[in-house]
């Protein structure tokens, strides 16, 4: 049955939200990026992003249906999942800290590239010549905002694309749990993967640095909490409608990107992002109307 109208103008609204708590969660950890390591500030973040994560898990009516099971047969793939994101997100808290808010944020909108990709080894899916097209289109647009080989290119450039990965990975490996495991307790097993993976990065490095206020610790524990919302916020969508719906929504979070870092930053990086940030989205765009159209294609016809 296909979601009403109803369910996808809340998707839209859930999506659109979870996009600015993100690049909330952005303009948070580049303030604090100025006087703390991005391994601590990702700590941090899983640490007080357990909590909605744990309201996730509480408030889900399949797991409670499911007997309120915490054990899962795959929580090595669980882990695995959270240490994936724990490097996505040392790959981007670091890069918005040496590069402007806007282009370390249009950079991992290469994702969706990404896991069309990793899908073939990964998931053993074929991917025909409208996604190669895509995967084509978007790397142009990616090679010309990091315009390698140039005076304006940086090795910084690379983190976001790394970041990509990592969130892509985790992504793509949820198809490989069994049906029968309730989203948020693979959610749950993902925020504790990255709050180990992230602890385990800074005893490996820096190590533990004090908070020097009691105003840094609010911004900390408030940068927690949004983005732990935000992905409440994202299941919420997902769970609402399909996901090649809402695909064309999440590249609003480009513009959102480009207004805070213009607001509280004064980043206007224009010449970096024009026009290699069309091609990325166009990529992308051309995947999520390639899933429509085969899904359109694939529906079994309903006779009377």
């Amino acid at each position: 049955m296909l979601p009403s109208s109803n369910h996808f103008g809340r998707a839209v609204v859930y999506i659109l939200l979870a996009i600015l708590l993100f690049d909330l969660q952005g303009v948070i950890i580049k303030f604090l990026g100025e006087r703390y390591p991005v391994q601590q500030l990702a700590a941090f973040r899983n640490v007080f992003g357990l909590i909605p994560s744990i309201l996730v898990l509480l408030l889900s009516s399949e797991w409670h249906a499911r007997g309120r099971q915490l054990k899962i047969s795959q929580w090595r793939l669980g882990l695995v999942r959270g240490l994936c994101i724990a490097g996505a997100q040392f790959c981007f808290y670091l890069s918005i800290t040496k590069m402007e808010l806007a282009t370390a944020s249009t950079l991992t909108y290469i994702s969706p590239v990404l896991i069309t990709m990793l899908s073939i080894p990964i998931l053993k899916h074929q991917v025909g010549l409208w996604r190669w097209i895509a995967v084509f289109i978007g790397f142009v647009g990616v090679l010309m905002i990091m315009a390698p080989g140039s005076e304006v290119f940086t090795p910084y450039s690379l983190l976001p694309i790394g970041a990509a990965l990592g969130y892509s990975l985790s992504t793509v490996c949820v198809r490989l749990f069994d049906e029968q495991i309730p989203t948020a307790l693979i959610n749950m097993y993902a925020s504790v993967g990255a709050l180990l993976g992230t602890l385990a990065i800074v005893v490996a490095t820096t190590g533990y640095l004090q908070v020097e206020s009691a105003q840094d610790w609010l911004l900390l524990i408030a940068m927690g909490f949004v983005g732990g919302f935000a992905v409440l916020a994202l299941i919420n969508a997902y769970r609402l409608t399909r996901p090649a719906n809402l695909s064309p929504y999440e590249y609003f979070g480009i513009p959102f990107a480009f207004v805070l870092g213009w607001i509280f930053f004064d980043e206007a990086p224009f010449e970096k992002l024009i026009p290699g940030v069309f091609l990325i989205v166009m990529g992308g765009m051309l995947i999520a109307w390639r899933e429509r159209r085969k899904r359109i294609e694939t529906a079994p016809v309903i006779t009377e």
